[in-house]
Parts: structure tokens; C-alpha cells; sequence
């Protein structure tokens, strides 16, 4: 059976019946670009500035097959195009993942929201919070245990080298509480980094060390996905690495997605850079990346390499409520816990990463405002995303430099979207 549509017919809106939803056929002959006007330029404008060298963004509808817009390429001396199949260092965009990942457990029954972590990592049991963090190590007995949503949410009290400051910094540092890898030197400006030997050891040494506020009271960005990681392992019985490709990226066909690159997959992966001041440095090539090598373990808050095209799929999942192309990953009323707001009611959300936002597991979610109901969290090489079930759209954006903040491309490739659909 054969089907012919009329160009005419597309243009004057017919609609299609599909998926449960209804759009007009006149989509269909539009590129990517008419369809999201201004995200093109978006890629193209950061390219011409030499802010990066390549970029992707992948933008789609309910779970429908995305549009992908891109420009540059993968390396400023490369001819690679970037495209959906590029790899990129996601980092903190792994965040989401390792959070879904404990969604699953909590909607099997294997963890509570609420529940201690000490009943998995037994030395949380007795944390101490500092009274003078900035200045000493001196500590009080907390008053509360920390549970998985603590970990979450990033309201358990813990610290994180890229954030912490004072005697507990140069603890962490001792103690090779570092999560995440950059390259094979240090990034301008910071100290070689040893990392603690496995996902167990770098737990346990972190339940020695003191926090820097009383569980479940403030936001303060930190490694709880990473430890949550841990939890992970311990509830599923299984590491978490092979927890993550056995529920999430196996189901999900992401097939590019991993805390390794494979060699027979170094050509596709992207140089990262560093933006110091006017100069624009390679501190990660592609061909000799970091990533080449097995991380100490898996960094469950920064640890991923992806693709626009796999990291998509996920997205999709949770636009679908839990279910991809008849796979499904958890219930829908997981998913819709797992994005909505999990903060505790006295935590304020006026901190400069919140913004008056909510957070859920290990994304940010939008209370007010365009995007309300949003979930999704960005990385610290440039990469960002986030999956909207009200409106029905997700979208990812996609390159590689550091720091983040040093150009707006973060925060203009959601806005775009949203003024494309309005």
C-alpha cells in the first residue's frame, strides 16, 4: 500500500493523525532550521566567534524522531563535521541520568525517597556539620541522617572540589574526592588531581569528613549523584556502571553513551577547549583524550561521554512518562516524581544555580515562567538539555569548552526553543 500526499495539501495544514497526537502535515516539508528558526544561527553565530568549534542541537516533539541542527566541526584543526553522532563530554548532564537510574529502584520498592543512606553506606550514619566552614574543621553532631532525596536534590550537606573552599577543600583534595576527569594536565589554574581507587573507597572516605550544612536545609551543589551512584550498586546489587547499560542505555538503544570512549570510536569525539581570557586552548584532544582510558570508577555526577542523538533518547523517555518506542523504563508516575520539585519545604531556591527553581533527581525543574514543569540540567563543558512533558518538546545542546559560563550558549539554546514554539 502506497500513500501520496499533495504538496498543496501539506501547505494548507492538513494534519496527520499519529502517536496520539495530531500535527500538520505541513511540518513536513519544512527543514530543521524553518521549523526552529533561530537555533541555526545560534550554532552558526558561536562558530563564526571561534567560541567553539562545532556544535549540535537536538530539538523534538512528544517522542517523534528530533530535528537535529549543526555547524562547525569537531576539532578547530579538523574536517569532521559535528553531527548527531559526535561525541561529547557531558559531564553534569550525567547527573539526570544517575538520578532516573535511582528512580528505578524507588518505583521497584529497592529504595525510598526518604530512606537514610546509611542503611546502604553504614558510615553516614553519624555525620558532624561544621560550625565555621570557611575557617576550621570543627564540627557538631548533625541533627538529622541524610536520605536518597538529600542526595538528589543537593541538599545533603556535602561538598564538591569545584565548589568548596577552606580546610574541607584541601580534605577532599587529600582524600581524592574528586569526581570527575578533565585531561591528562590540569586545567589552567588547578591542582593535579588523584582520585580515590573505586566508587566504594571514595564513599567511605567522604563519610569521614564533616559537612558543610545540616542535611535536608540548604542547596548547595555537591557530589550526592556521585554517592548516590554508590547507593545505586549497593540497592541493585549490581555496579553502577552495569546498572546504568543494563536499565537505561541497553533499553534505550544509546548505544554511544559510557564512561569510556572505545578506540574504534575516538574519531568521532570532540576536542574540548579553554577559554582563558582571549585565548582559546585545547586541553582535551579527541584523539588523545582522557576519556580513551577507564575513569578510577564512574562518575555518577559528571562521568559521561554521549551523543546528541543517544542523549535525545533519554530525553524522549522522559517526555513519554517513562517509555520509548514500546520500552518501557519505569512507571509513568516515576518519571513524573523524578521531574517534579523534591526539594524539602525549608530549603531556599534564591541561590544563584536555582534561580527560584525547583530540583528533582539531579536536574533543575522550572516552577514559573517559560518551560514551567521543565526538567533538565546542563555540563561543565558546555552541553545542555532538559525534557518538558507539559508542552510535549525536549532539547539538547552540544559542545565542548570550558568554563561553561564564559559565553551565554547554555542559557540561549533553551530560550530559542521556547521562542520558537511560541
Amino acid at each position: 500500500m502506497s500513500l501520496t500526499i499533495d504538496r498543496r495539501s501539506l501547505l494548507r495544514g492538513a494534519t496527520l493523525l499519529g502517536a496520539g497526537a495530531a500535527f500538520p502535515l505541513a511540518a513536513l516539508a519544512r527543514t530543521p532550521a524553518e521549523s526552529w528558526p533561530g537555533l541555526q544561527g545560534l550554532i552558526d553565530g558561536y562558530v563564526a566567534q571561534r567560541r567553539f568549534a562545532g556544535g549540535v542541537i537536538a530539538v523534538g516533539r512528544g517522542t517523534a524522531a528530533p530535528d537535529y541542527l549543526s555547524g562547525g566541526t569537531i576539532a578547530s584543526d579538523s574536517p569532521v563535521k559535528a553531527d548527531p553522532d559526535t561525541l561529547w563530554r557531558i559531564y553534569s548532564m550525567s547527573k539526570p541520568i544517575t538520578g532516573m537510574a535511582a528512580m528505578i529502584l524507588i518505583g521497584e520498592g529497592k529504595l525510598r525517597l526518604d530512606q537514610p543512606i546509611a542503611d546502604f553506606i553504614p558510615g553516614f550514619a553519624s555525620m558532624r556539620v561544621l560550625t565555621s566552614p570557611d575557617s576550621s574543621l570543627d564540627a557538631v553532631p548533625a541533627k538529622a541522617q541524610i536520605t536518597v532525596r538529600h542526595l538528589m536534590t543537593h541538599t545533603a550537606g556535602l561538598g564538591y572540589t569545584i565548589v568548596t573552599t577552606g580546610p574541607l577543600l584541601a580534605e577532599y583534595q587529600r582524600l581524592g574526592l574528586y569526581a570527575f576527569i578533565a585531561s591528562r594536565a590540569p586545567l589552567p589554574g588547578q591542582p593535579p588531581m588523584v582520585h580515590a581507587p573505586s566508587l566504594k573507597d571514595f564513599a567511605d572516605r567522604l563519610a569521614t569528613l564533616p559537612l558543610v550544612a545540616e542535611p535536608g536545609t540548604r542547596w548547595s551543589y555537591s557530589v550526592g549523584l556521585d554517592v548516590l551512584g554508590r547507593v545505586i550498586e549497593v540497592a541493585s546489587g549490581q555496579p553502577f556502571d552495569a546498572f546504568l547499560q543494563s536499565r537505561i542505555f541497553d533499553p534505550l538503544k544509546m548505544t554511544s553513551t559510557g564512561f569510556t570512549v572505545t578506540k574504534d570510536n575516538a574519531a568521532r569525539l570532540a576536542t574540548n577547549y579553554y577559554h582563558a581570557g582571549p585565548v582559546t586552548l585545547p586541553v582535551d584532544p579527541g584523539a588523545t583524550s582522557i576519556f580513551l582510558d577507564p575513569p578510577p570508577f564512574p562518575f555518577g555526577g559528571a562521568g559521561l561521554i554521549s551523543s546528541a542523538r543517544d542523549y535525545d533518547r533519554f530525553l524522549a523517555m522522559l517526555v513519554g512518562l517513562g517509555t520509548l518506542d514500546g520500552t518501557t523504563i519505569m512507571a509513568p508516575e516515576t518519571a513524573r516524581l523524578g521531574m517534579s520539585n523534591l526539594l524539602p519545604p525549608v530549603v531556599p531556591t534564591d541561590t544563584a544555580m536555582l534561580k527560584g527553581r525547583g530540583f528533582g533527581a539531579g536536574g533543575r525543574v522550572t516552577l514559573t515562567g517559560p518551560g514551567t514543569g521543565s526538567f533538565g540540567w546542563a555540563g561543565a563543558a558546555g552541553t545542555v538539555g532538559f525534557a518538558d512533558p507539559v508542552r510535549q518538546v525536549r532539547a539538547g545542546g552540544y559542545a565542548n569548552y570550558m568554563p561553561a559560563e564564559s559565553i551565554r550558549w547554555q542559557a540561549d539554546v533553551p530560550a530559542a526553543v521556547y521562542k520558537a514554539l511560541a
